[in-house]
């Protein structure tokens, strides 16, 4: 079974305290795009993964989609399973790659050995695996509450274009939260503008609500990466915000040809450039 599983970006995040458990309360707007790893799923005596381009992902038992496998055997049974992956979704750079497949691991798996999970347990399932794989198993425009697990749906009625400005450096998410925590920490607040503004498909709006608490952690850590922001701003994005923990930089376009325009003007300044667009859905079979 081969299945996509796009990326995620963040229009709106906002940290609260670290909690007991070491993990921080967050209040979030998340939304899947269309940027995909395939990730394929065949029966096997043994759990194994193999990733492509190689280097591109661990293949030892770091890799998320590998313990997302060994969980779904725990809680469901059956043996062991063979994952294939090919890595389009940068890895550390804000765009849930590695919860994206871990999510496609866990709906696959669902499909190939007919368990008849429901969507809602999947999600309670994935909640052990990482902060962003429930939203990544559900898809679509959600906001994210806790440490990520509590999801209510958003209406999108209309795509949404944005520029991935793809840096060749890497932020660890760890070390982000913990700059984060260094510079005075932070409380969450409502996305209710950011909320309204999809609803609504006021672009406009959506920009000037563009919020990440993390920019300026990760601005610390890494401040090179500024350049791409001041970019992107003045090739006319409506606005630009940091991808979860970077350092990947969102602009904010219109529609699609003023996307490719913009992208177009800042091809010098990433590693890579990407035009990508909202979509309605979390991994699906192909």
């Amino acid at each position: 079974m081969k299945l996509l599983a796009p990326a995620k970006v963040n229009p709106f995040l906002t940290v609260g305290a670290r909690g007991p458990d070491g993990l921080h309360e967050i209040e979030s707007v998340m939304q899947a795009v269309s940027l995909f790893d395939s990730v394929t799923l065949a029966p096997s005596d043994a759990f194994g993964v193999t990733v492509s381009p190689a280097g591109a992902a661990p293949e030892d038992d770091s890799n998320l989609a590998l313990r997302a496998a060994r969980a779904f055997a725990e809680l469901q049974g059956g043996s062991g399973v063979s994952i294939a992956i090919e890595k389009r979704i940068p890895v550390a750079a804000g765009l849930g790659g590695g919860s994206a497949d871990a999510a496609a691991t866990l709906v696959g798996l669902n499909g190939l050995l007919d368990t008849r999970v429901s969507k809602k347990a999947l999600e309670k399932m994935a909640a052990g695996l990482g902060a962003d794989v429930p939203f990544c198993v559900r898809g679509g425009t959600a906001a994210a509450r806790g440490v990520g697990e509590n999801l209510s749906v958003l209406p999108c009625p209309t795509p949404v274009w944005w520029i991935l400005g793809i840096s060749g450096a890497r932020l660890s998410t760890a070390d982000v939260y913990e700059e984060f925590d260094r510079l005075g920490g932070g409380r969450v607040e409502d996305p209710y503008d950011v909320a309204d503004a999809l609803a609504r498909a006021d672009v406009e709006r959506l920009a000037s609500a563009l919020r990440n608490d993390l920019e300026r952690a990760a601005l610390s850590l890494a401040p090179q990466i500024r350049t791409g922001r001041d970019a992107l701003g003045a090739a006319g994005a409506l606005g630009v915000i940091l991808a979860g923990s970077g350092p990947t930089w969102l602009g904010l376009a219109r529609h699609e040809m003023h996307a490719v325009a913009i992208a177009a003007a800042v091809q010098g300044e990433f590693a890579r450039v990407e035009v990508v667009h909202s979509v309605d859905h979390g991994p699906r079979p192909v």
